[in-house]
């Protein structure tokens, strides 16, 4: 099972980026987390980030063919971006959205996500834990759906 980790923009300043909302441990301690958890449950990963929207989309699209499930923290860009839930819905990976704060108990604009309705979940407020949950979520769809 192979899954990708896609971070969107700013979330390479973790740790600097309003510690108050997204926490002190910086990107390198997330990405640290992701592969641990994957590891520990017999999931190749891959990570990925960047602050561009159509690099993004470019990913997403080279997993096509070889990637069993996509967690995407869109970051910006889940309240922005057509493109990127468009490539989602292109590649049919089962793909969960997940989010270090609470979107919901945020600004107005960030109540709104894109990319909600093209996920398989959507997961906020849970920190790195998050990430977690989501891996664990679709390693059980896929094997329910008879993926190992």
């Amino acid at each position: 099972m192979k899954f990708l980790i896609i971070n969107g923009p700013n979330l390479n300043f973790l740790g600097i980026r309003e510690p108050g909302i997204y926490g002190k441990q910086d990107f390198t301690a997330l990405i640290a987390y992701v592969e641990t958890v994957c590891a520990e449950n017999g999931i190749d990963c891959e990570t990925y980030q960047s602050n561009h929207e159509g690099d993004i989309v470019d990913r997403i699209q080279a997993a096509y063919g070889n990637t069993d499930g996509i967690v995407i923290n869109p970051a910006a860009y889940t309240h922005t971006s057509v493109a990127i839930p468009d490539a989602i819905k292109a590649v049919s990976i089962p793909t969960v959205e997940v989010h270090l704060s609470d979107i919901s108990a945020r600004e107005a604009f960030r109540k709104i996500s894109y990319v909600s309705p093209v996920a398989v979940k959507t997961i906020y407020g849970k920190g790195f834990t998050g990430y977690q949950e989501a891996i664990l979520y679709l390693k059980t769809l896929l094997a329910d759906n008879g993926r190992k």
